[in-house]
């Protein structure tokens, strides 16, 4: 298992996800921001790996964090992390599991929850909008500080619009190599569309220079 932040904390690309963290607790501006959604316009724009070390990143705050695969689609979180999928999300909306299938890490004392996907459902849409998925994203906002959510990208699926309802906040992860500007406009605007609050656009694959230090568009 790799996560930069943790095993490399001194690279360029640290140093950006701790200034997305800091821009993040620096937007709150009186509102708790606990639930944050991550997302992408398209596919292999790097959203798991920001979903991740973000949330690596506010762990080492010694804040209580977990991150939920939410991709049942194409679920990446287990792969990342290197533990088996065979329990997660898609069963415990199912309720044939319980919390119990939370992975808790602890790498180099910075302790982080994970919860991954879970085997692919038929209907993760319908899954991601029921009830039991509300009851459990607000039982995680009363035993975590932050509730970090790698949903499927904007332009592929709903899901990432339909949970960005009832979070706090999104983010949109954009591959500056290979997305296209109109592509991110429509991403932005099935955004808009459901009311969701777009907190910024996390730049990523970027060519990252010593004295390179904006990799986030804040907003």
């Amino acid at each position: 298992m790799y996560i930069e932040v943790i095993h490399n904390s001194k690279s360029i690309a640290s140093e950006s996800y701790r200034t997305l963290r800091s821009n993040i607790q620096f937007s709150n501006l009186g509102k708790n921001l606990k639930k944050i959604v991550v997302t992408s316009a398209n596919p292999n724009e790097g959203k798991s790996n920001v979903s991740l070390n973000l949330s690596a990143a506010l762990a080492q705050q010694g804040k209580k964090v977990i991150l939920i695969d939410a991709d049942m689609r194409k679920p990446t979180q287990h792969k990342l992390i290197e533990k088996r999928n065979n329990n997660g999300l898609s069963k415990l909306l199912l309720g044939e599991i319980t919390e119990n299938a939370i992975n808790r890490l602890s790498i180099n004392d910075i302790k982080l929850d994970v919860l991954t996907s879970g085997p692919v459902p038929p209907n993760p849409a319908e899954m991601l909008a029921s009830s039991t998925m509300e009851e459990i994203l607000n039982s995680c906002s009363d035993n975590y500080d932050y509730i970090i959510i790698d949903t499927p990208p904007l332009l592929a699926a709903t899901d990432a619009q339909i949970l960005s309802c009832v979070s706090d906040a999104t983010l949109l992860v954009v591959d500056i190599q290979t997305s296209k500007r109109k592509q991110i406009i429509e991403a932005k605007k099935r955004l808009d569309n459901v009311g969701a609050r777009l907190l910024g656009i996390v730049a990523n694959k970027l060519e990252l220079h010593e004295n390179s230090y904006y990799h986030y568009d804040y907003k």
